[in-house]
């Protein structure tokens, strides 16, 4: 059988893009078995020799690579034969198999480019328009540099299908071959006269593109835009001109002054929401220095937000938004639209109107507008809920509490939110809640009442998003304890039954911070035991309430309480709960004897009064807020080299880096032989006639004497014994010491104000540049060559119309101010017409009132 007939054949035989689709249809499992057998019958069906067969099977490759993630990158050179066919419908096919699978490392991109320059010098218009088509899709800078001729002569075409899709393809064109700017861009300024409404809707809408990559280089062709937006009747044109505009004002003030007048007369004059929205958003994004302009654009703002249509009231809020940072006032005026808003059924409102409230807060109003936010939050879905309680706690926390005026009355509001059923941002108020313990020493007595309270709510215990707040709960019991009323209550609370359910994280933390519970009842105990009525009565006006509160029994019964519930912890799997109980039930071992035996503990020298004391100078020192730079702060040692790459770091450290031949080198002989071979500056003060054990020992002594702010637990190894931990590096110490703490830095209370004192550090609280911030300054960079391009381009143009204008004038001086004032000049001759129409017809507002065409409503 010859390869024609079986062509005819295959070709009668093989399954359309209809058939392949109704298979899916029906196909209710294994539709990838489907597709790998489509796939198949494709590969083979494309190989034939005749173009119906092969279009077809790439017209279904489309189908599955469009709606199914097929690649088909390995049919670009079918694409290829397809898209030379003589027949439209072949090449149709081709050209969207084109779109689809080339891209820049495509191999055979060169083979389409005479193809596509045959089909733009075509006489068939829909021909050019496939080709043009497909440049704007997968133009490459070689496909723009070869093909710019033919671009240049089709934004001449006298076919406007033809010229407005050339115009849409010369911003591709431009962003791959700057040098086309020279070339196209005075014949693309030119469309600006045409007086056809598509054509200039689309020359309008690519240099809407580059204003909004380079408003710079557009900024020569504002007359143009000027006119446009005076005459033109077409409102998608004139958005995109609005949207010109406010590129350009930002960068030109002066132009403000000229546009906010026309702009104004479109507010008034046009009945399409669109329309009026764009010229809102221009006013109050680019002219909010012009009040006029604003106040007829907030009045516009307010027809929007009392709109039924969810969406016309979103783009009011929006625009609220816009309009909020320069002119609070603005959103004022329209507190209770907002705040109706947010019982909105639309997400999208409610949403917009939080951001709205979020944007009045202030310290006067902070707690109204919390409360009713907690209000809108108990009765609202939970993610609307969290959103709310985001904004609440970001506004009150700005700038370390800057509006927060009664610190008792937020905390109190913090433990409300953790109260809400829906609430998920435990760790948001897990970290305000310790913050606020560090920073606010008058908010101390509050935060602890509120703690407690959170620690014996049985319905925190069931949430898993809350238990970071029962954290911190814990902590802050733990931390304060002295503005406890009553630590029995407390040790309780910490050490209940159902605090099973919790992580062991979250249970160490209790069973720490009831540990220093205990050590300060002890301590106050011992206390009592040594002063005098007096002195009791003063202490317990300048600090604890409770400290003349505890006897012998009510002693001997909290120990006991507490060896009681620790006791089956320590048996526990989780280590860090087990060390946390063992320790706490190490120290009851030791005190505990003395205390039942009712030794004299009036005696400073009783093991277990010292053993008290030292404690209590363990828990003794204050926590407070950590700089975000608090490591840059930290002096670099002397000789210490810092280096990005360590690729030499064998070659200067081969000796140290070198593993330990014998087993029989004991733990302590390692750490003295790591810290022998360090050059540390205090080693040198070391005494050099101890043995290498004791150096060490003394070496990290010293060290934690100077830097015991950087340890979180002392270190319990004994040297002398043997161990089998692996040999983990020492901490390094620091060469020159820190200068001033950035940790706990002093500032005295200004006892005249009645807002409490807040800790700010230094250099501040808020924090450096972001990552997604250097990424946003990153990409608002402009494209450098191609503003270039346009600016020599519009040089040399406006070089050709000042040589035909005033060659020969002895007056040429002057042409700067005459080009500057071609604005004004078509303003007051576009006035001088509205008068004399107004006092011809005498019913100036029935043109005002005149619907154009494309206009919408």
């Amino acid at each position: 059988m010859s390869s024609s007939s079986t062509s005819i054949m295959d070709n009668l035989f093989q399954r359309s893009l209809e058939d392949l689709i109704k298979g899916f249809r029906l196909q209710l499992l294994g539709e990838s078995n489907f597709i790998s057998r489509a796939l198949e019958e494709i590969r083979r069906e494309i190989k034939s020799t005749d173009l119906s067969t092969k279009s077809t099977a790439l017209h279904k490759l489309s189908y599955l690579a469009a709606l199914h993630g097929v690649d088909m990158s390995w049919a670009a050179f079918h694409a290829v034969e397809v898209v030379s066919s003589s027949r439209f419908q072949h090449k149709r096919i081709g050209y969207q198999a084109i779109t689809q699978s080339f891209n820049d490392q495509t191999s055979v991109m060169l083979l389409i480019t005479n193809q596509v320059r045959k089909d733009l010098n075509s006489a068939n218009e829909y021909e050019v328009s496939l080709a043009l088509e497909c440049l704007s899709r997968i133009g490459t800078h070689d496909l723009a540099r070869d093909l710019t001729p033919e671009v240049f002569t089709l934004l001449a075409s006298s076919k406007s299908f033809v010229k407005k899709k050339a115009i849409g393809v010369v911003l591709r064109v431009f962003e791959k071959y700057h040098d086309a700017v020279n070339v196209c861009f005075k014949r693309l300024v030119e469309n600006f006269e045409s007086s056809n409404p598509q054509i200039l809707s689309a020359v309008v809408g690519v240099f809407c593109e580059l204003a909004t990559k380079d408003p710079q280089s557009c900024l020569p062709l504002a007359p143009e835009f000027y006119k446009v937006l005076v005459d033109s009747r077409n409102n998608w044109v004139l958005i995109k001109v609005l949207k010109i505009f406010a590129k350009l004002a930002s960068i030109e003030p002066r132009l403000g002054k000229k546009v906010a007048e026309p702009i104004c007369e479109h507010m008034r004059r046009t009945v399409a929401k669109s329309l009026v929205f764009e010229c809102v958003r221009t006013v109050v994004s680019s002219l909010s220095d012009h009040e006029a302009a604003v106040k007829l654009a907030v009045a516009k703002i307010r027809e929007f937000l009392v709109e039924d249509d969810p969406n016309l009231k979103y783009l009011g809020l929006n625009a609220l938004s816009i309009v909020a940072p320069k002119h609070l006032w603005a959103v004022l005026e329209n507190k209770e639209v907002i705040v109706k808003a947010m019982s909105d059924e639309d997400p999208n409102v409610k949403l917009e109107a939080l951001h709205l409230l979020m944007e009045m807060v202030n310290e006067d109003n902070v707690s109204e507008i919390s409360r009713i936010l907690m209000n809108y939050a108990l009765k609202s879905d939970p993610l609307f809920c969290n959103e709310i309680i985001f904004f609440v706690l970001s506004a009150c926390s700005r700038n370390a509490y800057e509006i927060i005026v009664d610190f008792d009355w937020y905390v109190s509001l913090l433990g409300e939110m953790a109260r809400i059923p829906h609430c998920q941002r435990g760790e948001e108020i897990e970290h305000q809640l310790i913050d606020i313990g560090m920073r606010v020493r008058d908010a101390r007595p509050q935060l602890v009442r509120v703690s407690w309270a959170l620690l014996i709510d049985p319905a925190l215990l069931s949430n898993l998003f809350l238990h970071p707040i029962l954290s911190a709960a814990a902590w802050v019991s733990g931390e304060y304890v002295e503005f406890s009323k009553n630590p029995y209550e407390t040790v309780e609370a910490l050490l209940q039954p159902r605090t099973g359910l919790l992580p062991p994280s979250i249970r160490a933390v209790y069973i720490h911070s009831a540990f220093k519970v205990l050590v300060f009842c002890l301590g106050s105990y011992f206390s009592s035991q040594e002063t005098t009525s007096s002195s009791l009565a003063q202490e317990s006006s300048s600090g604890s309430s409770s400290m003349n509160a505890f006897t012998h029994g009510s002693i001997l019964n909290l120990v006991n309480v507490i060896e009681r519930d620790l006791g089956p912890l320590s048996e526990t799997h989780n280590v860090e709960v087990q060390e946390r109980a063992k320790n706490v039930l190490g120290f009851i071992g030791m005190i505990k004897q003395e205390i039942a035996e009712k030794l004299d503990l009036q005696d400073n020298e009783t093991e277990s009064s010292r053993v008290t004391a030292f404690m209590e100078d363990v828990f003794s020192e204050e926590f407070g807020p950590v700089s975000a730079t608090a490591q840059e702060k930290a002096g670099v040692p002397d000789g210490l080299e810092l280096k990005e790459n360590l690729v030499d770091l064998e070659e200067i450290c081969g000796e140290f880096l070198k593993p330990v031949e014998s087993e029989s080198v004991s733990y302590t002989d390692k750490i003295s032989f790591s810290i022998s071979k360090l050059r540390i500056r205090d080693q040198q003060e070391a005494s050099s006639s101890s043995s290498p054990p004791d150096e060490a020992s003394s070496l990290l002594a010293e060290h934690r004497k100077r830097h015991g702010m950087f340890y979180l637990t002392s270190q319990k190894e004994d040297p002398d014994s043997n161990s089998t931990h692996s040999d983990y590096p020492l901490a390094n110490e620091l060469a020159n010491e820190i200068s001033q703490d950035p940790f706990n830095p002093k500032r005295k209370p200004n006892q005249s104000k009645p807002r409490p004192v807040v800790v700010k550090l230094d250099d501040g609280d808020e924090s450096r540049i972001t990552p997604q911030a250097k990424k946003n300054i990153q990409t608002a960079k402009d494209d450098e060559s191609l503003s270039l391009a346009i600016q020599s381009a519009l040089l040399v143009k406006n070089k050709g119309k000042e040589k035909d204008r005033y060659e020969g004038n002895p007056n040429s001086g002057q042409q700067e101010k005459e080009e500057s004032s071609r604005i004004e000049n078509h303003q007051n001759s576009e006035n001088k017409k509205k008068k004399k129409k107004k006092k011809k017809n005498g019913e100036s507002s029935k043109h005002n009132c005149t619907n154009h065409d494309g206009e919408m409503k």
